[in-house]
C-alpha cells in the first residue's frame, strides 16, 4: 500500500512540475509577442499593426517600408535569437561548473569577443562581416586559454571562474588603450559596440544569429537531460552510463559558441546571460525546462531593455545600459549572499 502511495504522490509531483513549466512557458512565450509587437509598431513613428504587415508585405522600400523592414524587422529578429543565445548559455555555465557567477559575461568571454571587435574596428579599419568573424574566433580562443590555465581537479570550476575575471581585467584594460589611441569617428563606432546595442544590425546579421543559436540551442537541450544528472556529481553520472567528459565538452562548445556569435553582432548586453539562469530556476523550480525558459527569459530581458531604452527615458540608451543596470544590484546581492554563508567562488 505505501509503494502504491508513494508512485501516486510522484505522479502527482510530477504533473505538477509539467504544469509549471508548461505555466512558465506560456506566459514567457505571450510577454515576448506583446513585447515584439510593440518593437515593430513603437517608436519615432508609431504604426498600426495593420500597416506593419501592409508593409512587411509590400515591395515599397522608401519612408515606412523601410523603417519596418531595415531598421525594425533586424532589430527584432536578431535582438531575440541573441537574447535566447545569451539565457541558454548563461544557464549552462552555471549549471555545468555549479556556480551563479559563471555566466559569459564573467568569466570572460565576452571579453574576448568584445577585444577583437574594437580591435578590428579601430586598428584594422574594418567592421561588419570581418570584426563579427574575428569576435568569435578571439572569444573561443580566449575561453580555451581559460580553461587551459584552469587545469583540473576538484577546485578547476573557482579557478575557471577567477582566471575568467583575471582575464575579463587585462582585456577590458586592453580594448581602454584601443580607445585612446583610435580615431574619434571609429572610437564612438566601437562605443556604441562596446555598450550592447541593436542599432546597427542589419537584415544580412539575421541567417547566420538565427543558424548559430537554433543549432546550438538545439544541441544543449538534447544534453539537458545528461546536465540536470550531472548536477549530482560525476560519482552518480558516470555509473549510469552518461559520457561525462563528452558531454561537458559538448555543452561548453556549444555555449561558448552561442554567446561569442550574440556578441559578435549586438555587442556584450550587459548581465543577459547573467540574470536568465537564475531567474529561469526560480520561475520552474529548476524543472527540466529551466533552460529553455532561460532562453526566452534571455529574450524578454533583450525586448524589455530595447524598448525602455528607446521609449521610457529621457534620452535614448542602447539596450545593453538598461540590462547592466539590473545586473549590477544582483552582482552584489549574490556576493553579499556568498559572502555571509562562508561559501567559495
Amino acid at each position: 500500500m505505501s509503494t502504491i502511495s508513494l508512485e501516486q504522490d510522484l505522479r502527482r509531483i510530477y504533473r505538477k512540475q509539467n504544469l509549471r513549466d508548461a505555466l512558465c512557458i506560456t506566459v514567457l512565450a505571450l510577454l515576448i509577442l506583446i513585447l515584439g509587437i510593440l518593437m515593430m509598431t513603437v517608436g519615432n513613428t508609431h504604426y498600426s499593426l495593420r500597416e506593419v504587415f501592409y508593409y512587411l508585405n509590400s515591395e515599397e522600400t522608401k519612408g515606412a517600408a523601410y523603417t519596418i523592414r531595415a531598421l525594425r524587422l533586424p532589430k527584432l529578429l536578431v535582438g531575440g535569437a541573441a537574447g535566447f543565445a545569451f539565457g541558454i548559455a548563461g544557464y549552462s555555465f552555471q549549471n555545468l561548473l555549479h556556480n551563479p557567477l559563471a555566466s559569459p559575461d564573467i568569466i570572460g568571454v565576452t571579453a574576448g569577443s568584445s577585444a577583437a571587435a574594437v580591435f578590428c574596428i579601430l586598428i584594422l579599419g574594418v567592421s561588419g562581416g570581418t570584426a563579427s568573424a574575428f569576435a568569435v574566433v578571439s572569444g573561443l580562443i580566449v575561453t580555451a586559454l581559460i580553461f587551459v590555465l584552469s587545469g583540473k581537479g576538484g577546485a578547476f570550476s573557482a579557478r575557471m571562474i577567477l582566471i575568467g575575471i583575471g582575464m575579463q581585467a587585462v582585456l577590458n584594460a586592453l580594448i581602454s588603450w584601443m580607445l585612446l589611441i583610435g580615431s574619434e569617428y571609429d572610437v564612438a563606432t566601437a562605443l556604441r559596440w562596446l555598450r550592447g546595442s541593436l542599432n546597427d544590425v542589419q537584415m544580412s546579421d539575421v541567417p547566420i544569429t538565427l543558424t548559430v543559436t537554433v543549432l546550438g540551442s538545439a544541441l544543449l537541450l538534447i544534453c539537458n537531460r545528461y546536465l540536470r544528472l550531472m548536477q549530482l556529481g560525476d560519482a552518480y553520472a558516470i555509473p549510469m552510463g552518461i559520457p561525462v567528459g563528452k558531454v561537458r565538452l559538448c555543452i561548453m562548445l556549444c555555449a561558448l559558441l552561442l554567446s561569442a556569435t550574440a556578441t559578435s553582432v549586438t555587442g556584450p548586453i550587459a548581465s543577459v546571460a547573467f540574470l536568465s539562469g537564475p531567474i529561469a530556476v526560480k520561475c520552474t523550480g529548476n524543472g527540466k525546462s529551466a533552460m529553455t525558459v532561460s532562453g526566452l527569459m534571455g529574450m524578454l530581458l533583450v525586448y524589455a531593455g530595447e524598448l525602455v531604452g528607446k521609449n521610457l527615458l529621457p534620452a535614448k540608451y542602447p539596450v545593453g545600459v538598461i540590462t547592466g543596470l539590473l545586473g549590477a544590484p544582483y552582482l552584489l546581492i549574490l556576493l553579499m549572499n556568498i559572502n555571509k554563508k562562508g561559501e567559495k567562488i
